[in-house]
């Protein structure tokens, strides 16, 4: 048997009864697929915050049915199970997802929320003006690295060897290696990059940060390492290896420090989209949104168990300090 994460709530319940579904079965409904474990508080919240600004309520006048799963091959059985549910649109919550819903349908409006480029990733092919029925908003993280890697090296100014670790089964996972290879090459750092797509993966990259003598780690953004952050926090802890995040969940749970767009109002965008397109918005019509703030999150709290101190510019421009 396949292992297969599934997940469907509706209107803050677990699960919604089949005869009461059936009642609104006029109802339209919202697939949200994601790649990973299931969306968390925060980005639920979000969500149904965007689509309450354009007038829909969950359980109301909206259903929203979820799908996520670790692998891909259940992935794209999820989005051609979404697709016969004849869903009015899906929310691809992460660029697995995306890729998943696209090849699932040509017509059913998909939006998409990344953390890279969406042309580079092939969901689009103009940001102002998408065609086909893909649009959404991005973080651009690859287009990040270079300020991460910057922050990262003024905190440890005298490392010379830094590890970055990254998740090879992500579809954008050649794009970011060039775009970390290519920021270290223009700010002459060496770096290791370690490839951590799974959890037993993501121990054997620390035994291996170790044993190369990294003086500092890079984590790119990936919705597997989201989904783990956990996991990751609590190596980087044990091993004292100043780290550098894409998200401030991270920082929240225990990391050193963050960099990022924020995520939340981007899903509330995300959600937005979804309502306007509920209202008969064309995908083509809206264009893809890119960040327009970012957080800078740090963790005094770990800087201290670190033994490092942050430059006193650190403090200045953070979004966040953790004490």
């Amino acid at each position: 048997m396949r292992r297969r994460d599934f997940c469907r709530l509706v209107g803050g319940a677990a699960a919604w009864p089949v005869a009461a579904r059936a009642q609104q079965s006029a109802m339209p409904v919202v697939g949200w697929l994601r790649a990973g474990g299931p969306p968390e508080a925060d980005q639920l919240a979000a969500f149904r915050q965007g689509l309450n600004e354009l007038g829909y309520v969950e359980g109301r006048n909206v259903a929203v049915e979820f799908r996520n799963s670790e692998q891909g091959d259940v992935l794209l059985a999820d989005a051609s199970e979404l697709v016969r549910r004849q869903v009015a649109a899906i929310f691809a919550n992460n660029l697995p997802a995306a890729v998943a819903a696209r090849a699932a349908t040509a017509t059913i409006p998909i939006v998409f929320q990344i953390g890279g480029d969406p042309i580079r990733d092939g969901l689009v092919t103009n940001l102002s003006r998408p065609t086909g029925n893909l649009t959404g908003v991005t973080r651009f993280g690859g287009e990040l690295l270079p300020k991460r890697l910057e922050l990262l090296r003024e905190l440890v100014p005298t490392a010379n060897l830094f590890a970055v670790l990254l998740n090879a089964n992500n579809p954008n996972s050649e794009t970011r290696a060039q775009d970390v290879r290519e920021a270290a090459r223009s700010a002459g750092q060496q770096i290791l990059v370690l490839d951590a797509g799974s959890e037993s993966n993501v121990d054997m990259a620390f035994g291996t940060i170790v044993q190369q003598g990294a003086a500092a780690l890079l984590v790119v953004d990936d919705p597997f390492f989201y989904t783990h952050h956990e996991q990751i926090v609590a190596l980087a802890a044990r091993h004292r290896i100043p780290t550098s995040y894409f998200s401030a969940k991270f920082v929240e749970a225990g990391g050193l420090m963050s960099y990022g767009g924020n995520s939340a109002d981007q899903t509330r965008a995300a959600g937005r989209y979804v309502g306007r397109i509920l209202k008969g918005d064309k995908p083509a019509d809206l264009p893809v949104l890119q960040p327009t703030t970012f957080v800078f999150m740090i963790n005094l709290k770990t800087a201290k168990a670190l033994g490092i101190e942050f430059p006193p510019s650190f403090h200045l421009p953070a979004t966040g300090v953790i004490e």
